[in-house]
């Protein structure tokens, strides 16, 4: 029996990679100071929608909301096996907290047919592990979060194990339903080389008007980029390599709910965290190094 998976990924800075930059004056992330990457658990959500695929048949679509740049992500998932991605974009959805982020993309999934829709645990630049439960109420889905593994999966019964901190439970739920899948789950497959080199011209529209304007030396909303901008998409299009962009409009998303507008999330105080360097002391990789080293340890009472 085939199954319908949506993943739902999201874009997100490299917090591992946090430097003096990373936060502005106003004690906001600076995002531009930081590198971009897949955010780690929805590459396990992926994985484990293109596994159910490879056994069952069906079809994994990924959607994504963020800025243009968040199309980087998708063009990671048509590298990975995804047969269909979409990305949300639109200015007026700027400032959703998760509230906000799980009706846009509640809103994108019913458009979609979905047996199975996949959500990452929690992304790694807010840690909230709301918007996944969130979306399951907004669907009106059955959730199962914190999958560790997919134990069996038949007709229209799925059986999970998820992990509940100190142990383990065995949980059972008829299709559809919503999972959030921890980095314990799996081992997300790397990009397949013959996907890439097919997929990485792959463009949003957007992606193609920014690129038309910045070689004209125009504005996106000039004629002749515009122009020039379906034509290429048309070209991509019948080569396959078009990815799709919603907009709130297409999804018929109710603007009172999007945005700032549809945020209840209200920050009241940010205290920013300054990173100061201590004493440093390097140790020649020798005997006597080694030996100073551990005295050194020993009378910090690190060791001993």
């Amino acid at each position: 029996m085939e199954y319908h998976c949506v993943v739902c990924a999201k874009q997100v800075p490299d917090t591992k990679r946090i430097t003096a930059e990373a936060m502005k004056e106003d004690g906001t992330v600076n995002r531009a100071a930081l590198p971009a990457i897949f955010n780690p658990e929805d590459l396990n959500a992926l994985e484990l929608a293109l596994s159910i695929r490879d056994a069952h048949g069906g079809t994994v679509t990924v959607i994504s909301m963020g800025p243009p740049s968040a199309a980087e992500v998708l063009r990671e998932s048509l590298y990975r096996g995804a047969d269909r991605v979409i990305l949300i974009t639109d200015r007026r959805a700027a400032a959703s907290d998760t509230l906000a982020t799980s009706y846009i993309l509640a809103c994108a999934i019913r458009k979609l047919p979905h047996d199975i829709v996949l959500c990452g645990r929690q992304a790694i630049d807010g840690d909230t592990a709301q918007v996944g439960p969130q979306l399951a109420e907004k669907l009106e889905l059955p959730q199962i979060t914190y999958l560790e593994e997919l134990v069996s999966l038949a007709e229209r019964t799925i059986r999970v194990r998820r992990n509940v901190g100190n142990g383990f439970e065995i949980v059972e739920a008829d299709l559809p339903v919503l999972l959030t899948v921890m980095e314990t789950a799996n081992s997300p497959r790397p990009p397949a080389a013959r996907r890439l080199m097919k997929f990485k011209k792959a463009r949003t529209p957007g992606e193609l008007a920014a690129e038309v304007a910045e070689q004209m030396g125009a504005e996106p909303d000039d004629q002749a980029v515009v122009a020039e901008a379906d034509r290429r998409a048309r070209q991509l299009q019948a080569r396959g390599l078009l990815m799709e962009q919603w907009d709130l409009d297409a999804i018929g998303a109710d603007l009172n709910w999007c945005g700032r507008t549809g945020s209840p999330t209200k920050v009241h105080r940010i205290q920013s965290v300054v990173l100061t360097g201590g004493q440093y002391r390097e140790f020649p990789p020798t005997e006597e190094g080694l030996r100073e080293l551990v005295m050194e340890l020993i009378e910090d009472h690190t060791l001993g």
